[in-house]
Protein backbone atom coordinates (compact mmCIF):
# COMPACT_ATOMS: atom_id res chain seq x y z
CA UNK A 1 0.00 0.00 0.00
CA UNK A 2 1.27 3.34 -1.12
CA UNK A 3 2.67 5.39 1.75
CA UNK A 4 0.79 8.52 2.64
CA UNK A 5 2.13 12.10 3.11
CA UNK A 6 0.83 15.24 4.54
CA UNK A 7 1.78 18.67 3.24
CA UNK A 8 2.13 21.63 5.77
CA UNK A 9 2.68 25.55 5.21
CA UNK A 10 2.16 28.23 7.62
CA UNK A 11 1.02 31.41 6.41
CA UNK A 12 0.23 35.18 7.37
CA UNK A 13 -1.48 37.67 4.46
CA UNK A 14 -0.25 35.08 1.55
CA UNK A 15 -3.18 35.90 -0.47
CA UNK A 16 -0.41 36.42 -3.48
CA UNK A 17 1.10 32.92 -3.39
CA UNK A 18 -1.70 30.86 -1.22
CA UNK A 19 -3.15 29.50 -4.43
CA UNK A 20 0.01 28.77 -6.50
CA UNK A 21 1.70 27.24 -3.09
CA UNK A 22 -1.45 24.84 -2.86
CA UNK A 23 -0.83 22.91 -5.85
CA UNK A 24 2.53 22.20 -5.24
CA UNK A 25 0.98 20.09 -2.40
CA UNK A 26 -1.86 17.99 -5.54
CA UNK A 27 0.21 14.77 -4.68
CA UNK A 28 -0.05 15.07 -1.05
CA UNK A 29 -3.14 13.28 0.74
CA UNK A 30 -3.96 16.18 2.72
CA UNK A 31 -2.88 19.99 3.32
CA UNK A 32 -2.42 21.41 6.81
CA UNK A 33 -2.40 25.29 6.65
CA UNK A 34 -1.84 26.67 10.20
CA UNK A 35 -2.20 30.37 9.49
CA UNK A 36 -1.46 33.53 11.30
CA UNK A 37 -5.01 35.27 11.65
CA UNK A 38 -4.12 36.74 7.92
CA UNK A 39 -6.34 40.01 7.28
CA UNK A 40 -6.19 39.79 3.68
CA UNK A 41 -8.38 36.90 1.38
CA UNK A 42 -5.24 33.71 2.11
CA UNK A 43 -7.96 31.70 4.25
CA UNK A 44 -10.49 32.06 1.90
CA UNK A 45 -8.96 30.75 -0.78
CA UNK A 46 -7.17 28.25 0.60
CA UNK A 47 -10.91 27.25 1.98
CA UNK A 48 -11.69 26.52 -1.77
CA UNK A 49 -8.92 23.60 -1.86
CA UNK A 50 -10.64 20.22 -0.96
CA UNK A 51 -7.59 18.55 0.70
CA UNK A 52 -6.80 21.96 2.93
CA UNK A 53 -7.52 21.84 7.03
CA UNK A 54 -7.09 25.29 8.60
CA UNK A 55 -5.66 25.66 11.83
CA UNK A 56 -5.78 29.54 13.08
CA UNK A 57 -3.13 30.10 15.61
CA UNK A 58 -1.42 33.08 16.95
CA UNK A 59 2.22 33.69 16.50
CA UNK A 60 4.83 33.60 18.60
CA UNK A 61 7.51 32.50 16.40
CA UNK A 62 8.35 29.98 13.76
CA UNK A 63 9.37 27.19 15.43
CA UNK A 64 6.19 26.98 16.81
CA UNK A 65 3.63 27.36 14.40
CA UNK A 66 6.19 24.66 12.22
CA UNK A 67 5.58 22.41 15.60
CA UNK A 68 2.13 22.95 15.82
CA UNK A 69 1.92 22.03 11.85
CA UNK A 70 3.14 18.89 12.33
CA UNK A 71 1.10 18.15 15.28
CA UNK A 72 -2.06 18.57 13.22
CA UNK A 73 -0.57 16.11 10.43
CA UNK A 74 -2.03 12.53 10.54
CA UNK A 75 -0.01 10.90 8.16
CA UNK A 76 4.08 9.89 9.73
CA UNK A 77 5.96 11.45 6.28
CA UNK A 78 5.41 15.66 5.86
CA UNK A 79 6.46 18.11 3.16
CA UNK A 80 7.18 21.35 3.95
CA UNK A 81 6.89 24.33 1.99
CA UNK A 82 7.01 28.38 2.51
CA UNK A 83 4.74 30.41 0.70
CA UNK A 84 7.04 32.04 -1.67
CA UNK A 85 8.55 27.88 -2.50
CA UNK A 86 7.48 26.20 -5.69
CA UNK A 87 7.96 22.43 -6.47
CA UNK A 88 8.58 20.91 -9.59
CA UNK A 89 6.93 17.97 -11.64
CA UNK A 90 10.20 16.15 -11.33
CA UNK A 91 10.65 16.81 -7.62
CA UNK A 92 6.95 15.35 -6.86
CA UNK A 93 7.97 12.51 -8.69
CA UNK A 94 10.78 12.03 -7.05
CA UNK A 95 9.31 12.23 -3.28
CA UNK A 96 6.41 9.72 -4.57
CA UNK A 97 9.14 7.17 -5.41
CA UNK A 98 11.15 8.26 -2.27
CA UNK A 99 8.48 7.50 0.49
CA UNK A 100 7.73 4.34 -1.00
CA UNK A 101 11.33 3.25 -1.46
CA UNK A 102 12.26 0.33 1.34
CA UNK A 103 15.67 1.55 2.44
CA UNK A 104 13.89 5.12 3.14
CA UNK A 105 15.76 7.49 5.47
CA UNK A 106 14.28 9.67 8.20
CA UNK A 107 14.65 13.07 6.53
CA UNK A 108 15.88 14.80 3.26
CA UNK A 109 17.65 18.22 2.56
CA UNK A 110 16.30 19.40 -0.53
CA UNK A 111 17.94 22.31 -2.58
CA UNK A 112 16.90 25.31 -3.74
CA UNK A 113 16.94 27.98 -6.72
CA UNK A 114 16.80 31.26 -5.57
CA UNK A 115 15.05 34.33 -7.96
CA UNK A 116 14.64 37.98 -7.36
CA UNK A 117 11.56 38.29 -9.57
CA UNK A 118 12.12 36.04 -12.46
CA UNK A 119 15.83 36.36 -12.43
CA UNK A 120 17.68 32.98 -10.61
CA UNK A 121 20.64 34.25 -8.28
CA UNK A 122 23.28 31.39 -8.57
CA UNK A 123 25.68 33.28 -6.22
CA UNK A 124 25.41 35.49 -2.82
CA UNK A 125 25.17 32.32 -0.45
CA UNK A 126 22.72 30.63 -2.10
CA UNK A 127 24.49 27.94 -3.54
CA UNK A 128 25.15 26.00 -1.13
CA UNK A 129 21.68 26.05 0.81
CA UNK A 130 19.34 23.38 1.37
CA UNK A 131 17.20 22.37 4.33
CA UNK A 132 14.88 19.85 5.78
CA UNK A 133 11.43 19.64 3.79
CA UNK A 134 10.56 16.34 3.41
CA UNK A 135 10.69 13.74 6.97
CA UNK A 136 9.23 11.48 9.40
CA UNK A 137 7.10 13.62 11.74
CA UNK A 138 7.85 10.82 13.94
CA UNK A 139 11.73 11.14 13.90
CA UNK A 140 11.76 14.54 13.67
CA UNK A 141 10.86 17.97 15.42
CA UNK A 142 12.13 21.90 15.07
CA UNK A 143 14.07 22.96 17.99
CA UNK A 144 12.75 24.75 20.67
CA UNK A 145 15.10 27.15 21.54
CA UNK A 146 15.01 29.06 17.94
CA UNK A 147 12.74 31.75 16.69
CA UNK A 148 13.60 32.21 13.29
CA UNK A 149 15.81 30.07 10.53
CA UNK A 150 14.39 26.70 12.23
CA UNK A 151 16.23 23.93 12.95
CA UNK A 152 15.25 20.37 12.82
CA UNK A 153 16.40 17.81 15.02
CA UNK A 154 16.30 14.26 13.43
CA UNK A 155 16.66 11.21 15.64
CA UNK A 156 17.74 9.40 12.68
CA UNK A 157 19.05 8.86 8.83
CA UNK A 158 19.17 11.71 5.99
CA UNK A 159 19.76 12.03 2.59
CA UNK A 160 19.52 14.97 0.34
CA UNK A 161 17.16 14.93 -2.87
CA UNK A 162 18.15 15.30 -6.70
CA UNK A 163 15.67 17.63 -7.97
CA UNK A 164 15.09 21.63 -6.26
CA UNK A 165 12.71 23.64 -5.25
CA UNK A 166 11.89 26.53 -6.93
CA UNK A 167 12.64 29.94 -4.14
CA UNK A 168 10.93 33.29 -5.22
CA UNK A 169 12.10 35.01 -1.83
CA UNK A 170 13.28 38.22 -3.25
CA UNK A 171 10.21 39.27 -5.11
CA UNK A 172 10.99 42.93 -4.67
CA UNK A 173 13.79 45.09 -2.40
CA UNK A 174 10.78 46.39 -0.09
CA UNK A 175 9.76 43.37 0.75
CA UNK A 176 13.22 41.41 1.15
CA UNK A 177 13.87 44.23 3.30
CA UNK A 178 11.21 44.20 5.96
CA UNK A 179 11.88 40.15 5.88
CA UNK A 180 15.22 40.89 6.64
CA UNK A 181 14.70 43.91 9.35
CA UNK A 182 11.77 41.06 11.16
CA UNK A 183 14.38 37.86 10.74
CA UNK A 184 16.75 40.23 12.93
CA UNK A 185 14.08 41.24 15.66
CA UNK A 186 13.41 37.87 16.07
CA UNK A 187 17.43 36.32 16.33
CA UNK A 188 17.87 39.36 18.75
CA UNK A 189 14.86 37.81 21.36
CA UNK A 190 16.39 34.58 20.73
CA UNK A 191 20.23 35.97 22.03
CA UNK A 192 18.45 37.80 24.50
CA UNK A 193 16.67 34.86 26.22
CA UNK A 194 19.61 32.98 26.04
CA UNK A 195 21.61 35.46 28.29
CA UNK A 196 23.45 36.87 25.59
CA UNK A 197 25.35 40.57 26.32
CA UNK A 198 25.47 43.37 23.50
CA UNK A 199 28.90 44.36 22.45
CA UNK A 200 29.81 46.84 20.25
CA UNK A 201 32.25 45.43 19.11
CA UNK A 202 30.88 42.22 18.21
CA UNK A 203 27.82 44.18 16.30
CA UNK A 204 29.77 46.04 13.58
CA UNK A 205 32.31 43.66 13.34
CA UNK A 206 29.87 40.80 12.39
CA UNK A 207 27.80 43.52 9.93
CA UNK A 208 30.99 44.01 8.10
CA UNK A 209 31.92 40.73 7.88
CA UNK A 210 28.69 39.61 6.81
CA UNK A 211 29.05 41.62 3.74
CA UNK A 212 32.18 40.84 3.16
CA UNK A 213 31.42 37.05 3.31
CA UNK A 214 28.01 37.63 0.97
CA UNK A 215 29.43 40.26 -1.63
CA UNK A 216 33.33 38.47 -2.27
CA UNK A 217 33.22 35.26 -0.36
CA UNK A 218 30.26 33.82 -1.66
CA UNK A 219 30.87 35.40 -5.15
CA UNK A 220 27.68 37.74 -4.45
CA UNK A 221 29.68 40.26 -7.47
CA UNK A 222 28.58 37.61 -9.94
CA UNK A 223 25.09 38.46 -9.56
CA UNK A 224 25.47 42.37 -10.57
CA UNK A 225 23.47 44.47 -8.87
CA UNK A 226 20.94 41.87 -7.54
CA UNK A 227 24.15 40.42 -5.13
CA UNK A 228 25.21 43.57 -4.03
CA UNK A 229 21.79 44.16 -2.50
CA UNK A 230 21.60 40.58 -0.94
CA UNK A 231 24.60 41.17 0.56
CA UNK A 232 23.82 45.14 2.01
CA UNK A 233 20.17 43.08 3.40
CA UNK A 234 21.81 40.66 4.45
CA UNK A 235 24.39 42.48 6.95
CA UNK A 236 21.20 44.84 7.54
CA UNK A 237 19.73 41.61 9.20
CA UNK A 238 22.81 41.30 11.36
CA UNK A 239 22.77 45.01 12.17
CA UNK A 240 18.69 44.89 13.47
CA UNK A 241 19.53 41.98 15.50
CA UNK A 242 22.22 43.61 17.55
CA UNK A 243 19.83 46.66 17.97
CA UNK A 244 17.37 44.19 19.56
CA UNK A 245 19.96 42.60 21.24
CA UNK A 246 21.07 46.17 22.52
CA UNK A 247 17.61 47.30 24.08
CA UNK A 248 17.08 46.85 27.47
CA UNK A 249 13.74 45.88 27.18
Amino acid sequence: MPEKISGLIITFNEEKNIQEVLKCFDFCDEIIVVDSFSTDQTVQIARQNPKVKIDQHKFVDYTKQRNKALSLAENDWVFFLDADERTTPELQREIIEIINAKDAKDAYYIRRIFFVGKKEIKFSGTQNDKNFRLFRKSKAKYAENKKVHETLEVNGTTGILKNKLLHYSFENFENFKKKMLYYGFLKGKELKEKGKNYSVVAHWSKVIFKFIKMYFLKLGFLDGVNGLIISYLQSLYVHETYQTLKQKK
